[in-house]
């Protein structure tokens, strides 16, 4: 693998290319010519440009490249886990070609200057898109709102308290009501805290075995119950960040049918692991929510090919050596998933549980329509952010050569079918295999 520094934009012509766009439902063969940072042309029958670099594609497929909500990078306040230069790489290296980061730094995102200093942060080191989330209450401690309105001028694209969820009833639909006012997008973690308190993986025969406590679903169930109810009365964009179980989709379900501005996102790891995988204390599958049952995983499987699951996000959160070599109990929660989220959800796609644009819509469109980003298309006019990838090539992923900072994936040794060969931002390719 290999990393290209950004260079001067220069018109470039992507020929023999499977062309994937979930936006428009364009999937077929031909070309795309990328001009000036924007798509200029797309289909089956664009002519080379003059003076154009020229990509054989080679029938692999070329797609708008990935967005991911909700990455935690580190910056400010903690960049022994991950700093936004770092962040960036592995995104690249992944087909991810922006960023959105959580608010739940050391000092939180509850202030412009610190929206400001991220996208400052951004510009000087990162070679992808990255936009902050700002944090739904000051401090992200759930008790006062954010000014949302200074917030959104200075950069923010939502707000959310990151791992936490809002306690107060009350809070949450002033929050809400407040959202509305500026049609802010509200993204919400949904565990009870005093529910999971004490609890180490998912509630339910496995975690007896292993003599741990559990977290039960229905911690995740209560919250978004209300949030969704909230979210009703009150007519605020509503995301559920990460949905882990089948009563949870019961929820957004009814939700969605009663005309709630209601949307809800998964992890990849939620979707291709369950809580078998945790073995014999693995701590890399420490995750929160924790991974669930087996027919949970299948439930959230069949509710993305369904449409009901609206965002697949790699819910990235580095964890250094010591805080995940403890006992399983006492190990800090989270993995990453810039680099692996695309490669990791192919599986579904090998296994025919889900169709490759509906995956990408998932990682792509619909992050983009929902934030009010550009991109996620292939429009011609749209940023020429792409990802060209092979979904057939065979790979072990080895942890050690990760972009990111931290180590923690639970996908390590794991054979993957699916590598990203390209990834464009504004027309500027920034990572390139071999």
């Amino acid at each position: 693998m290999r990393e290209l520094q950004p260079s001067e934009p220069r018109p470039t012509y992507f020929a023999n290319a499977r062309l994937i766009c979930p936006a428009t439902g364009r999937d077929e063969i031909g070309a795309l010519l990328a001009d000036g940072g924007v798509i200029a042309e797309v289909g089956p029958k664009v002519p080379p440009a003059a003076r154009a670099d020229v990509v054989d594609c080679r029938g692999a497929v070329l797609a708008p490249g990935l967005i991911d909500m909700g990455a935690f990078v580190g910056e400010p306040g903690a960049e022994h886990r991950e700093t936004i230069e770092t962040a960036s790489r592995a995104a690249a290296a992944g087909g991810v070609t922006t960023i959105v980061t959580r608010p739940d730094t050391t000092p939180p995102v509850d202030a412009p200057e610190i929206v400001d200093y991220l996208k400052r942060r951004a510009r000087d080191t990162a070679s992808v898109h990255v936009h902050p989330m700002a944090a739904l209450t000051k401090g992200v401690a759930g008790a006062e709102m954010t000014e949302m309105g200074l917030l959104l001028e200075a950069g923010a694209v939502a707000f959310s308290d990151g791992p936490r969820s809002v306690a107060s009833a009350r809070v949450m639909r002033r929050t809400m009501t407040y959202a509305r006012d500026f049609g802010a997008l509200v993204c919400c973690h949904v565990e009870d805290a005093e529910l999971i308190s004490g609890g180490a993986m998912n509630e339910g025969e496995f975690a007896s075995r292993l003599g741990l406590p559990g977290r039960p679903a229905a911690a995740e169930t209560l919250v978004l119950e209300r949030d969704v109810r909230l979210a009703a009365l009150t007519g605020c964009r509503y995301h559920a960040s990460l949905v882990t179980c089948a009563t949870s989709l019961e929820v957004i379900a009814r939700a969605k049918a009663a005309g709630t501005a209601v949307t809800c996102g998964a992890s990849i790891a939620h979707l291709t692991l369950n809580e078998n995988d945790v073995g014999e204390y693995r701590t890399f599958f420490k995750l929160a929510p924790p991974l669930r049952h087996e027919d949970d995983r299948l439930a959230l499987v069949q509710a993305l090919a369904d449409g009901l699951i609206d965002v697949v996000c790699s819910a990235h959160d580095p964890q250094d050596v010591e805080t995940k070599r403890r006992p399983f109990a006492e190990a800090d929660d989270g993995a990453i998933g810039l680099e692996t989220m695309l490669a990791a959800g192919l599986r579904l796609v090998h296994s025919g549980d889900v169709a490759l644009p509906a995956l990408l819509a998932a990682m792509s469109t619909n992050p983009a329509r929902l934030l009010g980003l550009p991109g996620g298309t292939l429009e011609p006019g749209s940023p020429a952010d792409l990802i060209l990838f092979d979904p057939d090539a065979p790979w072990v992923l080895d942890a050690a050569k990760l972009k990111s900072k931290s180590k923690n994936t639970p996908f390590d040794q794991a054979r993957l079918q699916g590598r990203v060969l390209r990834t464009v931002v504004a027309g500027r390719t920034v990572y390139a295999y071999p």
